[in-house]
């Protein structure tokens, strides 16, 4: 945890008072003692410092100072919904690398039953989040949605969700090397699918909305080994 996260509300009076796995973490993890100065965040707000003001058994009580906020990451993600163990794990690397949109997405390989697991929730699917975030030390939760019909939301939607003006299309051995691609400060959206792709509509619908192709090479890829690849790319 590099940067301890809290929300808008928990301050009272410039003191935030925690007495949940954050102070558990930092009395055993960090063993900081009154005095100390930690990284904190407001999510979606300005980063801070804390300093300990007091520390117990139970609660730890810190002393805020609120700087800047961080700026908004420049890439999107459409990403067709992995099972959802891939996706318990890849979310918090998600936040991690820098993502403002996440929209997973149905797609034709995207089996029915994942879109009811328990992970798409708002408190597990927000707390994997954060748990990213607090690894790199940033403030903004990616704003996430979950898409259940990719045809219409290309059709209908997708120019009101974002307003990136770079859009890519990942796939096995189509289009251009993604490493090759010069980097651009444009805001991006980068569209990956299912393990072993989308399917020839799917890229058919895709370019005809100026999505650009591109690939990590030939070889098929398990969606969060993609994913990851991809976003390094793109976000770093």
């Amino acid at each position: 945890m590099n940067r301890i996260l809290y929300r808008a509300d928990e301050p009272v009076e410039g003191l935030l008072t925690l007495r949940d796995h954050r102070a558990e973490h930092i009395r055993k993890v960090l063993r900081a003692h009154p005095g100390d100065t930690l990284k904190l965040g407001r999510i979606n707000g300005p980063l801070a410092i804390g300093v300990i003001e007091t520390l117990d058994h139970r609660t730890v009580t810190l002393r805020l100072s609120e700087g800047e906020t961080p700026p908004c990451p420049q890439t999107d993600l459409l990403l067709a919904l992995p099972r959802p163990k891939v996706l318990k794990r890849l979310l918090p690397q998600i936040a991690a690398l820098g993502v403002a949109r996440l929209f997973l997405t149905n797609a034709a390989r995207v089996e029915r039953p994942y879109f009811d697991t328990h992970i798409l929730t708002p408190g597990p699917l927000e707390n994997a989040l954060i748990e990213g975030l607090t690894q790199a030390g940033d403030t903004r939760l990616p704003e996430v949605r979950i898409i259940r019909q990719l045809k219409i939301f290309l059709e209908d939607e997708i120019r009101q969700a974002t307003d990136a003006t770079c859009r890519l299309v990942l796939h096995p051995g189509r289009g251009t090397s993604l490493r090759a691609l010069p980097r651009t400060n444009e805001r991006t959206l980068l569209a990956i699918g299912p393990e072993g792709g989308w399917i020839p509509y799917e890229l058919e619908r895709f370019d005809a909305l100026g999505f650009t192709p591109v690939t990590l090479g030939p070889r098929i890829l398990r969606t969060d080994t993609a994913t990851l690849a991809a976003l390094s790319l793109t976000t770093l």
